[in-house]
């Protein structure tokens, strides 16, 4: 899967739980002070994006820096899509 689509899936995901349209996400947007999410926003997203990229994240190899920024978050979310190959 390409960044692109990567990020068009992160964007999904954001407007799903935000209840409201999230749409041009650049890699330095910050997931917390910009976007202003929280620990359960953040488990719903990660829920959504397994069931829209069929991916499965594990608990134990979440680290916040993942979750710092949009591309911090679509950098994980590639290396989880690479090692599914």
């Amino acid at each position: 899967m390409e960044n692109t689509a990567v990020v068009e899936s992160v964007e999904t995901a954001l407007t799903e739980v935000l209840e409201r349209e999230v749409s041009g996400l650049t890699a330095d947007m910050r997931l917390f002070e910009d976007l202003h999410l929280d620990s359960t926003s953040v488990m719903e997203m990660l829920m959504s994006l397994e069931d829209s990229m069929n991916v499965a994240i594990d608990p134990e190899t979440l680290d916040m820096d993942d979750f710092m920024t949009v591309g911090t978050l679509t950098a994980y979310l590639q290396r989880l899509l690479g090692e599914g190959k």
